[in-house]
């Protein structure tokens, strides 16, 4: 897979039993840009994250990344997750692991490199996400931004073409938020191609290519930031909106 590489997203559904979590959604991000899906909870925002890294299987419709359909094969997925880096919104981090075993740990095991390669790329992502200083001690000492940080450099590590993040500061202070927002920004900025699930509309405003706005499975409304946040053209966006602001 290319570096940068694009998503199409054509006629996909998906159910859980009789409820329909994804209905008929149809999508395109470019490659080297940032796309925020926004939305109220339980309105498939993370389903659709999910669908796109292969965690989740769909009945109808097709994901193609990189000009390559997303399947369900054990040898397709595993490709595909070495290209599709992902940050959840809990860290997921090993605890008996250190930061620096933390980040290197799937470059050698998947990407069969070498340790002294590994720890050195390690390092130098930990530097770029600011926390290069903690390498050395376990997860539970740090605060839960700089272990979401860690997170970000581990998906870093495997060196994807595609980043995707689901809720990334949900459970963090506002001071760890600013923290994580900051090196999503960096990365943004930097050409990487990426999807973000967030309620941090400052973020989307000022670093998103575009907004996806959804609700109840459907995607409602896109545009540009500028766009979606001061002349949104449906009254779900409006009222979405709205709410935001009150709170």
């Amino acid at each position: 897979m290319t570096a940068n590489a694009s998503i199409s997203v054509r006629s996909l559904s998906k159910w859980y039993g009789s409820w329909r979590a994804l209905r008929d959604v149809s999508m395109d991000i470019e490659g080297g840009t940032c796309t925020v899906l926004c939305g109220p909870s339980g309105s498939g925002k993370s389903t659709l994250l999910r669908c796109l890294n292969g965690l989740e299987e769909w009945q109808e419709g097709d994901v193609v990344i990189g000009g390559v359909p997303v399947g369900y094969r054990a040898g397709e997925l595993r490709r595909l997750r070495r290209d599709v880096g992902m940050v959840f919104q809990s860290f997921n981090l090993f605890p008996h692991l250190s930061v620096l075993d933390n980040v290197t740990l799937a470059p050698r095991i998947v990407r069969r490199r070498g340790r002294r390669e590994s720890e050195q790329h390690a390092m130098q992502l930990l530097e770029r996400v600011g926390v290069g200083q903690h390498a050395a001690k376990l997860p539970s000492a740090l605060s839960g931004g700089q272990q979401q940080r860690v997170a970000i450099a581990r998906a870093l590590a495997m060196r994807p073409s595609i980043l995707l993040f689901d809720e990334p500061t949900s459970a963090l202070d506002p001071e760890s938020v600013k923290e994580v927002l900051d090196v999503m920004i960096d990365l943004a900025r930097s050409g990487t191609t990426m999807a973000v699930v967030t309620h941090e509309m400052g973020f989307a405003r000022r670093v998103a290519g575009r907004v996806v706005f959804m609700d109840k499975g459907s995607i409602v409304e896109t545009g540009e930031p500028d766009e979606f946040f001061d002349c949104p053209c449906t009254d779900r966006a409006k009222a979405f909106l709205g709410n935001i602001a009150r709170n």
